[in-house]
């Protein structure tokens, strides 16, 4: 019997440790391969970096000290704003007749003219066509949505365009501002290049590509961009102005309809040119003005 015991516990003493040698193999193993692979070993690191950082927030939240992670430099990197005076004349003039129009802090908004600026230069549009989409889809409110799902600044749908907030941490970062332009500017250039001109492309964005009428809207954006260039050029733009609307013409048909564009005396150099309409009466930009939310319903079907 002890000659047994002995032997069996002998057997187990190798099984285990060839075992535990086995899976030691196994995990170097597969340590390695994840290693060697960046897409891996980054998603490995945001995840340990969230856990820990989650059990430092438990702790201190614990404790009662509501301050935790409030540091200097956490809490600017958060903060999506800049001071004014870092933009150059044209944009802080932007910036401010913005700020002004639409009663929003004047330090966000610098942070989204120079954004605006800096992605028009890769994109070729025009960085004051993007800030119009933004005044017409959402006041300048990061938070807003609309009954179908259109969220954020320029109001993307969200879940038709997750692949697009992929690169950026996920879908919940369709309500960071910056991040939410970058992705709305990705969505219009699709527009634009499927429809082949900007007022059709614009009418492809609000979904209304397939409907007779787009509500006004390409009209509107249009009639803001031209307030903005007249801003970025150093005129006077009142900020109660009503924006100028291009006769429906321009709208509807584009291709034949007579444009005006832009010289680099009334618009920053920020890639191709776009149409300027010519002035007619319009009323002023509000909430209500935005396009019915059921057209962005139809971004999914364009889109694909």
């Amino acid at each position: 019997m002890g000659v047994f015991v002995a032997d069996v516990g002998q057997g187990m003493l190798e099984v285990s440790h060839n075992m535990l040698a086995l899976i030691g193999v196994a995990v170097i193993a597969l340590a390695a391969f994840a290693f060697g692979k960046a897409e891996l070993r980054d998603a490995a690191e945001t995840q340990m970096y969230q856990w820990l950082q989650q059990r430092q927030d438990v702790r201190a939240l614990e404790r009662g000290d509501l301050s935790h992670g409030a540091d200097e430099i956490s809490a600017l990197a958060r903060a999506t704003a800049i001071n004014p005076s870092d933009l150059d004349r044209q944009q802080a003039a932007v910036a401010s007749w913005i700020s002004r129009r639409y009663h929003v802090a004047p330090e966000p908004i610098s942070r989204l003219v120079q954004e605006a600026w800096e992605v028009g230069r890769l994109t070729g549009l025009q960085p004051t066509l993007i800030l119009s989409i933004i005044a017409v889809e959402s006041s300048f409110n990061p938070f807003a949505q609309s009954p179908v799902g259109a969220q954020g600044l320029m109001q993307v749908m969200t879940k038709v365009h997750t692949d697009k907030y992929q690169s950026f941490g996920g879908t919940f970062t369709a309500f960071d501002p910056v991040t939410n332009l970058r992705v709305g500017v990705q969505v219009l250039k699709e527009c634009i290049a499927r429809a082949g001109s900007l007022e059709q492309g614009l009418r492809h964005y609000v979904g209304a590509a397939s409907l007779d009428d787009d509500g006004g809207y390409a009209g509107k954006v249009l009639a803001e961009q031209q307030n903005l260039n007249n801003v970025a050029a150093g005129r006077n733009v009142a900020t109660t102005a009503p924006m100028i609307a291009p006769p429906s013409s321009a709208v509807t048909a584009s291709t034949t309809a007579p444009v005006i564009v832009p010289t680099s005396a009334t618009m920053p150099a920020a890639g191709a040119s776009q149409p300027a309409m010519a002035p007619a009466a319009a009323p002023e930009p509000s909430p209500a003005d935005t396009p019915p939310a059921a057209v962005h319903a139809e971004q999914l079907a364009l889109l694909r």
